[in-house]
């Protein structure tokens, strides 16, 4: 298998897990129905670990554009295949996406909120606040990547590496997730977006464009800062790029707290 096909693979068993869950608690008439946020944040961790097992040894199991990205930038994969890993992983998205909208086929129709519909494919924030909702992607992307490259560095058993970095995607979920739903992932939110867009689902609403950009800049912007973070303070190389990327970071934690009494619910 071409590490292409193993970033579409894996990225379609992350979102079918993934958005799967979000589905099974969100539909009239599943029998996970109000299963709750605990078992969408172990889902996706677990999610996470699923695709990771099945193409880490191909691939890397990125997953993720924003990770991938962001070890590009700091020497540990190759420019010249980037963009080809973010094809490959926004193609796996649609896929799985679609993959969950056929497994359940018969309650779309039933379900009557289109915001449910809506949520099993992509996010959306508790409080519509740009820089805010901005400011949440950037923080737990932020701790993703840095905390991937860090269990990296420990003597692991063989195999348990993807156990742990899904544990860390269940702990982001838990106590970061709540004001926006984590993305953390911009193929994550994106390429399910375009599935919602186009697929005939009773009921729906708009695919909410408006709010799209955010769990895709937020991740990107966190991922870059992560990675460049810990070759700062953890490898102790310096970089003029971390002192870019953390002005931008403070400027928009900056904006955010000044314009945070303009929140929409």
């Amino acid at each position: 298998m071409s590490t292409f096909m193993a970033e579409i693979v894996g990225t379609m068993i992350l979102i079918l897990f993934g958005g799967g869950v979000v589905a099974a608690v969100s539909l009239k008439g599943s029998k996970g129905k109000d299963g709750g946020w605990i078992v969408i944040t172990v889902a996706w961790g677990l999610a996470v670990a699923m695709g990771a097992f099945a193409v880490g040894g191909i691939s890397g199991a990125h997953l993720n554009p924003a990770l991938t990205i962001a070890l590009a930038t700091i020497g540990k994969f190759e420019w010249a295949d980037v963009p080809m890993f973010i094809l490959a992983q926004m193609i796996g998205a649609i896929i799985g996406a679609i993959l969950v909208y056929l497994t359940y086929l018969a309650h779309w129709k039933p379900t009557e909120d289109p915001d449910a519909k809506l949520s099993v494919f992509c996010t959306a924030p508790a409080y519509n606040h740009p820089l805010s909702n901005l400011t949440t992607e950037m923080i737990g992307t932020f701790i993703l990547v840095l905390g991937i490259l860090a269990i990296g560095t420990n003597n692991i058993t063989d195999g348990l590496n993807p156990l742990i970095v899904g544990a860390l995607i269940i702990v982001i979920g838990m106590a970061l997730g709540g004001p926006t739903g984590y993305a953390i992932n911009p193929a994550r939110d994106l390429g399910p977006r375009i599935a919602h867009f186009f697929l005939p689902i009773p009921g729906k609403r708009d695919s909410n464009w408006s709010y799209s950009w955010v769990p895709v800049v937020g991740p990107i912007i966190g991922g870059l800062f992560g990675a460049l973070f810990y070759k700062q303070v953890f490898e102790g190389e310096n970089s003029i790029a971390f002192w870019i990327v953390g002005v931008i970071v403070l400027a928009i934690f900056v904006g955010a707290q000044s314009t945070v009494n303009k929140v929409v619910r």
